[in-house]
């Protein structure tokens, strides 16, 4: 048995009806690489078994303190059962990629059973329409909460339930480690261990909060001594910014890493500034066809992952994040991509001393009883909309691996990650890299983005015009063999 830690706890702490704390990945498989050509369901499930034996923390559930008197425990599940956390299904004819887009925006929006182990997987089949797919191709969903795994959720879920061979079993076999249970903890157990954490809890606050004030004041003499730029609270409100509502939509745009990193060395910037300019001239583009583009520049959120900046917790979670200016007040996206490279690397050395980054841990510092009953109060009222700073987006820009990787023997063909929408926040923008191609996904609120096939073609020519400003024409033609446009 196990407590959870702070930050894990504040995702616990932050599920609500219409704003569920889970991320999610698609995969697409290609099953002429698996033995005899075929991959049957009992074979999927046969592998995550033997995955997932190797990840204890995946066969936990969660108990909760009596009265939220302290943050909840994982405790190993004897009841544990792969099969019900596994489904089958199929798409209706003809089986396209809108298809596939509306079905696993439905499955996203359902929260998850927080009295099993919180994650779930859906086998796709039926992807007889989808252009540039192996036939007999499928596709795998999965959606783990977000107290399970952090920021870096995409490289978490690939790691998962991937083998690096098409026939594993033909490997050296492996000792697979007991599959103990923890025995189902007492009320008095929980109560008396919530007595004596809260103690250490108070302790922790008061010297959390001097640590704080004094990261606080460190934070402010560095921006007076013009050593980090201050907070840029001017970015406006757009439709993303609305209240969030229970159904979702998701969509993706999909291009060769050779392009994209041909666009990175002649701007002379990183491949996170040219996934922030694509999402900024994806955006601009689409409030544009709505005639609701503002003055302003609008901001996006960068996570942070903070395992490499700080020392290590027990927290399933360490991450952070830090706001930057997408420059969408700059015509030319050029300069746009400048502007947008400056400002993130500022956002990113900013980190190391702002504490703004760890804002997120403020869900999971104080117990359960009192933190769930302010987030809800603050989800029903839409209080997000008063506060003074506003992002637009998440982009998260994860790198995958490049070679390839396999599920029951069939190859990964592509890969999509789908985050997490919070009060206030409508859209979430996840780039992928995966052996020489880079997939964007986007998962927004159904409402704020009723047309995810347009916002797909707003990320395709926001792209195209990054690579018509820095790229000579026939550099342009050479690299523009990209994968078959997914659509209706």
């Amino acid at each position: 048995m196990k407590q959870l830690g702070i930050l894990d706890s504040a995702f616990i702490n932050m599920e609500q009806p219409n704003t569920p704390q889970h991320v999610g990945s698609l995969g697409i498989y290609d099953p002429s690489t698996a033995p005899g050509g075929k991959v049957r369901f009992k074979q999927v499930i046969a592998t995550f078994e033997r995955r997932l034996a190797k990840q204890p923390l995946f066969r936990t559930r969660l108990v909760r303190v009596p009265g939220g008197l302290d943050r909840p425990y994982w405790v190993k599940d004897a009841r544990f059962d792969v099969e019900f956390h596994l489904r089958h299904i199929a798409l209706p004819k003809p089986g396209d990629w809108r298809q596939l887009c509306i079905q696993v925006a439905r499955l996203h929006s359902r929260p998850l059973d927080m009295g099993r182990p919180l994650w779930e997987a859906w086998i796709i089949e039926g992807l007889d329409r989808i252009p540039g797919l192996p036939a007999g191709s499928f596709a795998i969903y999965t959606k783990i909460h977000h107290s399970l795994v952090d920021g870096m959720a995409g490289s978490s879920i690939v790691a998962l339930i991937h083998d690096l061979v098409a026939d594993p079993q033909a490997a050296a076999a492996e000792d697979e480690p007991p599959k103990l249970v923890d025995p189902q903890p007492s009320i008095a157990e929980l109560l008396a261990r919530a007595s004596i954490n809260g103690i250490r809890n108070v302790t922790g606050v008061v010297s959390g909060g001097i640590s704080t004030s004094a990261q606080l004041a460190r934070y402010l003499t560095a921006i007076l001594r013009k050593q980090v730029p201050p907070p840029d609270i001017s970015a406006p409100k757009t439709r993303f910014n609305r209240s969030v509502g229970p159904h979702r939509v998701f969509t993706a745009a999909e291009f060769t890493l050779e392009r994209v990193q041909a666009v990175k060395d002649a701007a002379g910037v990183k491949v996170n500034d040219v996934a922030l300019a694509i999402t900024g001239g994806a955006l601009l583009r689409y409030l544009a066809e709505l005639d609701e583009v503002p003055a302003a520049a609008l901001a996006a959120t960068i996570p942070l992952n903070m395992r490499t900046r700080r020392d290590s917790s027990d927290d399933n979670n360490q991450v952070g994040s830090v706001f930057t200016s997408l420059h969408t007040d700059i015509a030319d996206p050029a300069q746009r991509l400048q502007a947008i490279h400056l400002s993130a690397v500022a956002a990113q050395r900013s980190g190391d001393n702002s504490p703004i980054v760890d804002v997120v841990k403020l869900a999971g510092v104080f117990a359960p009883a009192l933190t769930r009953p302010v987030l809800g109060f603050w989800a029903r009222n839409h209080l997000s909309s008063y506060l003074p700073v506003n992002v637009s987006t998440v982009v998260s820009n994860v790198a995958g691996p490049d070679f390839p990787l396999y599920c029951a023997g069939a190859r990964l063909v592509d890969y999509y990650g789908l985050g997490v929408l919070t009060p206030g926040l409508g859209i979430f923008h996840m780039f992928f890299s995966y052996c020489g191609k880079v997939t964007i996904s986007v998962l927004a609120d159904r409402e704020m983005l009723p047309q995810p096939e347009r916002y797909q073609a707003c990320l395709e020519s926001a792209f195209e015009e990054l690579e018509a400003a820095f790229l000579p024409r026939p550099a342009r033609r050479r690299r523009q063999k990209k994968p078959a446009k997914r659509r209706v």
